[in-house]
């Protein structure tokens, strides 16, 4: 698949790591550090622009390594990037450490994973079919 990018910053364009990756990374594009205190949260640009075709989107997810190591993630994950959005990909990161962390100009912040998506129809209707499971849900089903 191709898609059309404009790298308004100064780091490379995001890659596979592996060839079996499902995500790449995307890459703080700072003029100055930024700190992130304990349970702040901070909008990181990337500096790029994308234009994905109809029928997908753009999933910013936290990197594991930043997340288990540093108490860093993605507030909002997985962050979604529509196909018709044209402004500049960020990154809400938040630090859920007891640290400050500092986010440098390059730093792998976050993975962005491309996917395909439907398109829902609601139906309104008086009841619905019945299921084994019916209403249960949250935790109904033991540890």
């Amino acid at each position: 698949m191709k898609i059309e990018v404009v790298n308004k910053g100064h780091q490379p364009l995001p890659q596979y790591a592996t060839p079996l990756s499902a995500g790449m990374d995307l890459r703080a594009n700072l003029e100055t550090p930024v700190t992130l205190r304990p349970m702040e949260r901070r909008l990181i640009p990337t500096g790029l622009y994308i234009a994905l075709p109809p029928g997908y989107e753009a999933q910013v997810r936290p990197r594991s390594g930043l997340a288990l190591k540093r108490g860093i993630t993605v507030l909002n994950a997985p962050g979604t990037v529509d196909a018709d959005y044209r402004g500049e990909i960020g990154v809400v990161l938040v630090n859920l450490s007891a640290d400050d962390f500092v986010v440098s100009d390059g730093e792998r912040i976050a993975q962005l994973v491309i996917a395909r998506h439907e398109k829902a129809e609601f139906l309104t209707v008086d009841v619905l079919d019945e299921t084994e499971r019916g209403e249960g849900g949250y935790g109904h089903t033991g540890m």
